[in-house]
Formats: C-alpha cells, structure tokens, sequence
C-alpha cells in the first residue's frame, strides 16, 4: 500500500558495506504505491543534475531540491505534490540547518547555515551523497560560528525518502563560544499539512499558522503560547496552542511528522539513534508543532538551561557529527486512510532503527557497525535497609522495614555510557556521544554500536534515588565486545525509612496534577497520561490554597491526591507574587538521643530557586537548611513534568525533633515570577544510622 522501504543487497566500498534492501521485500507488498512512478522501485537509480543555483537529486519516487552552495531544502517533490514544503516562504525558511550561538558575553546569534561549496561525494545509480561545506577563517569572528560545517545529504535507490547529517569542527586555537541550541528544521506547506502524530496518543488536527497572529489569537504568559479565539478550524475555538505542549523525552523522539489527506501524503522525521543527542534519554526536546513545522533538534538548553549549554574556552579542539536523521515521506491510494501512514511510519522507524549504524555514510567520521564496539553486564542493588515485600513502583509508606543485605536485581535501570565525569554527571554532559540502554528485569544489560573512545559507565534505577557511577574507565576499541560482568549499587541510605513521599523516579506525574482552567484548555490532554501538558496549571496551586499553603500529613495524606505537583509562588490580586511554604506533619514514638536523621530530598525539576528546610520553627531566623539559588529548567512554563534531577541530603540532629507531632517547613522564598518553582520528584525521612554502617560524609550532595 505504501512507498516505505528502499531496495536491499549488500556492496562493499571502501571498506564499508552499503546496505539494500532485498528485492523480495518489495515484492512482498504488491499493493503498495510508488508515488508518482509507474516503474517497479528496483529497476530505478538515483540520479543527480547539478544546476547553476541548485542540485537536484531523484531516484523515481521523490525528487530532493537543494540551493547551490547554501544546501538549503527548497523543494519536496512527491506523490504528484510538486512540492511538500511551504512554497510561500523563502527558499531559506524551508529546510534547514541552524545554529543559536554567542561570543563569551556577547547576545545570541541564530544563523541559517549556508555552505560556501558543494561537492558531490559520492554518484551512482545506488546512492547520491552530497556535501556543502562552510569554512570558518578568521576574518569571520563575531560574524560566523567559529566552526567548519560539513551538511550532507543521501538519497538511496528505492528509498522514499532522503537521510541529512553533519559534521561540525572547532580546531584548537580558535575563538572561544558557546553553542546553545542545533537542529535541522522542514517547514512544510500549510495548504495541505493539518494533521500532526508524535505518538499514538498524541496526534490530531493541528491550529493553522493563521490562528496564531492577532486577532485569530491572542497571546498569553509568554510568547509561545497563544489562544485560539477564532481560528480557522472551529472545533479549535478557545484552545490553546503552545510548541512545548508537544516535547518529548529523547528516548521516546523517533518519529514525529505531518499527514496530507488529500492526496493521502506522510511527511515523517525519524531519528534512529540517541547517541549524538545530549543530555541522556531522559532530556527533553521539541519535535513537531503548528507551521507546520518538523524538528530534529540535536542540542538545546530547554529544560535544563545553561548546564546544557556547551561552552568552549581556552581554544579547546572539538569534533561531533550530528545525525544521521532520516525525512520518510509515505503515500496511499485513493480511499486510503490517511491515519494509516502513521502506522506504516512507525514501521519504518523499526526498520531504521535495526539498521542502525548505517554502512552507507562516505564519511571517515562516522563508523559503520565494523568500527564499533559492545558491553554487557549486570547491575544489582543492595539496600541495607529494605521492604520485607520488597516493591518497585508502588510503595507503601508504613512496610515494616529491615536490615538486608541482599541483592536486588535493577529491574529496568537506564544504564548508559558518557564521557568520564563524576557521578551523574552524563545529564549535563553536552559535547560527546552517549550510548543508552534499559536493563530486563534480571538487571542484565547490553549496550551495542558504541563509538571508540573512553566512557564512564553511569546508571539510575526506578525506585530508589542517586546516581550510579562505575570508577573505572571503559576503552571501546573496533570490535570489542567487554563483558562487565556483575555490577553493585548501593545508594544513599542511613537507616530506616520512617515515611516517604513519591515514586523515586525522577518526575513529579504521581503527584497531584489539577484541572485546567476551562479558558485555557488544549483537547488532546484531558483524560490523558500527559495531563501536565496543559497550559497554565501553574496557576491553579493559588486557586486551590488562595490563603493557606499545603499542609501534609504523613498517614493521612495521600500524596497523589493532597500533594500538588510543583511548589510554585502565588499570585496576588496586584499581579505581583508570593514565595510558598509546604508543611510536611509527622509524629515520632520517640526521639533517639544519639544518633542523626537523615532528610532526602529529590528534586525532578527546578526554575530559578531555593528551597529552605526548617524543623519544627517556621520562623528560625536562618534555615536549618537551603539549597541556595538553583536550577534554570523552566519545566513549569514549558508544560514539563521534569528537567535535571538534583539530590540534598539533610543531616537532621536530634535535637531539632520531638517525641510526637512534628513538622517540617519546606521554604520556597524567590517569587519574581509565576515560573519559579521546584518539581519534586521523593522525600524520604530516615531514622538514626546503624552505628556498624558506613555513614555518609556530607550532609549535601548535587548531581
């Protein structure tokens, strides 16, 4: 039914293996429709004309049109479209590369990039490779990137659909920068293009790029979102429309794309591999969003702010290649349904990703899967103190707890490889490669396909906190295949849990997510998993406490219902805003005379913050403890449920407990801004350490 796999036998070149599908795969899908072809996609080869002012390159079922030397994306033609793109815009604001940069100190400077030359890399009927290159020199400082900018372009035989990557250079010696945010964008007509899938349960009938001007919409909090008061598609009429409404965490961005219903038109973007993103699967990025507009973005700062913003000083040398991104166009016959290109999409992106790492790049800086390397193992767990059931997920807070020093498998760990750093250091890490996996139930894992070059193996396990950190140093050579054998964390544990707080999973979604207002809705999310999604919920905590702040009580509460999912300010009637502070009710038996308590804190999500932690006096003049200023993730504006995860111990003395009631004051004091607030993802309150145990040094630890 659909024109979705290229064709497949194997030829060797230079010492790399070009990957075709087999002719049989083709004919094993008699119904399907080759666009505007009528030739069987075997017997059809690539060809490339070179134009004064553009090249094009066509293999039969789609035809590919790039600027001369820019390597801009002008035209799509497919499917009798002669052009998938917004053909009202300017050639350069169709399908490009970007860069958002800066000089030390200096504003940001968002550049289109052009190529200065073109080169053809590689001319058969099997495969086209192109390249425009952009060579820095310094007579451009402060005008251009300090970087060499390799973009290629790949059109296969039989393939529906053509790959994009690039190699950016800075060479050692040249000027100092630091590069906030890379992509490749396709902005496709907005005639034809109304229907956007990111996921099975995100997909619908998207705003026109109309509805977002005055007066069809009328701008809200921040420039992003926008409300629909007339838009062009009634049954949109008071929604609300925002880009980062349709984010997604890094593991989950695969595919995301446009439908055409008439002709039935798919226009997909699909990312194989994680390894040449930032900031590890759990790092969040835009996708697709009204234009309509389809993103691959490789680096960005957005939830998570300058952390993951890499600066480079002193000179210093760096080498990275983004991509290899793949835009997958599919098409029906009349009378198909146009939802079923989704489907087949995500057949393509099965496909992709068991191709991964593609033999077919002409490029010495991209290894084929030959160059590259694998480790497997096993990581446990050893709780000292654990549950008698010992449960995952759902815990409850009054198990009887005990002293174990058994092994607990890491039923689901996310275990990956990132460049040497210290513990947790891979979710700010933002200049090399990263190499993820999710352990099975036993707590075996396999990692496959990595590139050469030294890694610190570093992992994080639903349900308990803190970051594991292997200390040896992992070299990945061609060929090898490292098996790590058994591997044991231990985390952060005193003594026993007298009560908790949340799933430690690194989000805040258990916690209480309230309503919309009914002004402000976007229809996908209600009775949705995604809930947060909506706009702006920030706003309902002061709707629900407009006097009171939140009162906790372990026992009695229930965190899913009595905890509201981020500490944010409230605001006053004059527009201005007020700092919070929750209260968190327990009662101790007794209170141990020697020894020390120990308050865990783990943060999902943290904008511009402090959190101030006091014992049984809301008016201690100094806290008993605070974080200090912290966190830039602005998750809460940007409808995220999570941005970096951070970690405070808390050494609590005796002395500021008492046998009884206690309570303890949890401070959010900077209130400049509705947007200011901390996501919390566990609190856990444990009693005295066993004196034989190892106890920990400091009473802080940041990750």
């Amino acid at each position: 039914m659909f024109s979705c796999f290229r064709c497949a036998s194997k030829q060797k070149r230079k010492g790399k293996t070009e990957r075709i599908i087999p002719d049989s795969r083709l004919t094993s899908r008699p119904d399907r429709n080759i666009g505007s072809c009528s030739r069987p996609m075997s017997a059809l080869g690539v060809h490339l004309q070179i134009q004064d002012k553009y090249v094009v390159i066509d293999n039969g079922i789609l035809r590919v049109t790039l600027s001369k030397p820019d390597g801009i994306v002008t035209g799509i033609r497919y499917n009798g479209v002669d052009n998938l793109l917004e053909v009202r815009n300017k050639e350069v604001n169709r399908g490009y590369w970007d860069v958002y940069w800066s000089e030390p100190g200096g504003p940001g400077i968002f550049d289109v990039i052009k190529g200065t030359s073109f080169k053809v890399i590689r001319e058969d009927e099997n495969q086209v490779e192109v390249s425009f290159t952009r060579t820095w020199d310094p007579s451009l400082k402060g005008v251009l990137i300090p970087l060499n900018i390799d973009k290629r372009f790949i059109v296969l035989r039989g393939s529906s659909g053509f790959y994009s990557y690039a190699i950016y250079e800075h060479l050692q010696g040249w000027p100092d920068f630091k590069l906030s945010e890379t992509r490749i964008a396709f902005k496709l007509r907005k005639d034809k293009f109304h229907y956007m899938a990111i996921s099975d349960d995100r997909q619908r009938i998207m705003p026109m790029p109309d509805d977002r001007e005055s007066p069809q919409g009328q701008p809200l909090a921040y420039i992003e979102p926008v409300h629909l008061i007339n838009p062009i598609h009634p049954d949109l009429r008071g929604e609300v429309d925002d880009k980062y409404q349709y984010s997604c965490e890094n593991k989950d961005i695969k595919v995301h794309g446009w439908i055409c219903f008439d002709p039935p038109v798919g226009f997909w973007n699909i990312t194989p591999s994680d390894e040449f993103r930032t900031g590890g699967p759990l790092k969040q990025n835009l996708t697709s969003h009204v234009g309509p507009t389809t993103l691959s973005v490789f680096l960005s700062g957005h939830y998570s702010g300058e952390d993951l913003v890499p600066k480079f000083t002193n000179g210093e040398p760096w080498k990275k290649v983004f991509g290899l991104v793949f835009m997958y166009v599919n098409s029906g016959p009349a009378g198909t349904d146009p939802l079923s290109l989704w489907e087949d999409a995500k057949l393509q992106t099965a496909f992709e990703v068991e191709s991964w790492p593609y033999n077919f790049p002409v490029s010495e800086d991209f290894p084929n899967s030959d160059q590259r390397g694998s480790i497997s193992g096993r990581l446990l767990v050893i709780d000292r103190y654990g549950f008698s059931s010992f449960v995952t997920i759902s815990m409850d807070q009054n198990k009887f707890m005990f002293l174990s020093e058994d092994y607990i498998s890491a039923d689901s760990a996310y275990v990956g490889l990132a460049l040497p750093g210290a513990v947790g250091s891979w979710q700010r890490e933002c200049k090399g490669y990263q190499f993820w996996t999710r352990a099975d139930s036993d707590g075996f894992f396999s990692i496959n396909h990595i590139r050469t070059g030294d890694y610190n193996l570093y992992a994080w396990v639903p349900g308990f906190i803190g970051d594991y950190r292997n200390d040896e140093i992992i070299t990945i050579t061609e060929g090898c295949d490292i098996v790590l054998g058994d591997l044991v964390y231990e985390p952060p544990r005193d003594g026993p849990t007298l009560w908790e707080i949340g799933i430690p999973d690194r989000s805040a979604a258990e916690f209480y997510v309230p309503d919309p207002n009914p002004m402000y809705v976007n229809k996908l999310y209600i009775n949705h998993p995604d809930k947060f999604r909506q706009y702006g919920l920030w706003e309902r905590y002061a709707d629900l406490y407009p006097n009171n702040d939140l009162v906790y009580t372990v026992g009695v509460s229930d965190y899913r219902k009595d905890w509201f999912y981020a500490q944010v300010t409230r605001k006053k009637d004059d527009k201005s805003y007020q700092a919070t502070t929750w209260q968190i009710k327990f009662t101790l038996d007794t209170v141990a005379q020697s020894g020390t308590y120990k308050l865990r804190l783990a943060i999902a999500s943290a904008t511009l913050s402090e959190l101030q932690v006091r014992f049984n006096d809301p008016k201690a003049n100094r806290p008993h403890f605070t974080t200090g200023l912290f966190g830039r993730d602005n998750s809460i504006a940007r409808h995220g449920i999570h941005g970096l995860y951070w970690l405070f111990n808390v050494n609590i003395p005796s002395c500021l407990l008492v046998g009884g009631g206690n309570t303890i004051f949890l401070t959010q004091p900077r209130s400049a801004s509705p947007f200011q607030g901390i996501l919390y993802d566990y609190i856990r309150l444990e009693g005295p350490a066993d004196p034989d145990s190892n106890k920990e040094k400091s009473s802080r630890i940041l990750y």
